[in-house]
């Protein structure tokens, strides 16, 4: 059985993070991500979904005012930056209530609970039928620079490199340069999909052309593998060690 979630938050940083969070758990299926609760109260009335993964402090309507609103809403767990709302959520029989920024175990502990409602609603997480897989979900990098916020979809992304307290994000079409760590850059990727190989480059995994215990071909360009990486990144890739 697959739980279809809904994901509604306006800190895009935020949607990244729980979609990397949910790429850990199959049973967890996004149906889709909205910026706002205006956005998820149509898009409710469209799909069905089992799971929503809601901000409470959101412009115009706030996420509990959403559930509020819903006339049979699915299971709830509400996130938010504000202890304050806690008893507000709990008032409306949410699963569970997680404070930002949240721990990947503190994530897992509240999926849990979800999925103990599940069995004890259905009494196995089998006997649920099974729906159509969705199309994959598409995962953006947002990016600071020049005083706007610019997205970058992770698909376009041949390599990010680290240049001090910047970073070079290079692209099909072009090259990004933002003041960002690379650490940071890192927890907002969906690192199934990619792999630290310096302490300066992350690439692709899918963008790899060429293999050699000292660096990678990607668009025809060596990238170098670091020292630490390099027993990590030849299991990833099957690479010997040169003689």
């Amino acid at each position: 059985m697959q739980i279809r979630t809904l994901i509604v938050d306006d800190e895009p940083h935020a949607i990244e993070i729980l979609l990397k969070y949910a790429a850990n758990i199959p049973e967890i299926r996004i149906v889709a991500t909205c910026s706002n609760a205006i956005e998820a109260f149509q898009m409710l009335q469209r799909h069905e979904v089992d799971l929503l993964l809601v901000d409470i402090k959101m412009p115009g309507l706030t996420g509990t005012d959403l559930v509020r609103s819903l006339k049979s809403p699915p299971m709830v767990i509400f996130t938010t930056a504000y202890h304050e709302f806690a008893v507000e959520g709990f008032d409306l029989n949410a699963v569970d209530y997680l404070v930002k920024p949240i721990p990947l175990n503190r994530f897992l502990r509240a999926i849990d609970k979800v999925m103990h409602q599940v069995k004890g609603k259905t009494g196995s997480y089998e006997e649920r039928p099974e729906t159509p897989a969705p199309p994959p979900v598409k995962h953006f990098l947002y990016l600071r620079i020049d005083r706007q916020t610019v997205k970058v979809d992770t698909e376009d992304i041949h390599w990010i490199e680290s240049i001090k307290d910047y970073i070079k994000v290079v692209t099909r079409q072009k090259i990004y340069i933002a003041k960002q760590k690379i650490s940071v850059v890192e927890k907002l990727l969906p690192m199934d999909q990619f792999i630290r190989i310096h302490r300066s480059f992350i690439v692709p995994e899918s963008k790899v052309e060429g293999y050699n215990p000292n660096y990678l071909v990607i668009a025809g360009s060596r990238i170098p593998v670091g020292r630490n990486y390099k027993q990590a990144c030849m299991e990833k890739f099957n690479v010997r060690p040169a003689p």
